[in-house]
């Protein structure tokens, strides 16, 4: 099983895709050193994951159809 990520500003630049497919991860923890081991210099950068719209800012657990975006920070007005 994969799973679809997008990502957003920064991020997206920095992996050269709006999206990327990675094997299933069981939780927010484990995509983040994924990601971290597959692209070193996300390290250096500000990013949230959301899953399934909401923003988490603890390991929370990815399901089979959960949605994954990679978010670098913004500010309202």
């Amino acid at each position: 099983m994969q799973i679809k990520i997008n990502a957003f500003g920064h991020i997206s630049e920095l992996i050269t895709a709006p999206f990327l497919d990675l094997d299933a991860m069981v939780d927010t923890d484990q995509l983040r050193m994924e990601l971290l081991k597959k692209y070193p210099l996300m390290a250096d950068k500000q990013f949230v994951i959301a899953v399934d719209k909401k923003i988490v800012l603890t390991n929370t657990a990815i399901h089979e159809k959960s949605e994954i975006a990679l978010l670098p920070p913004f500010s309202g007005g």
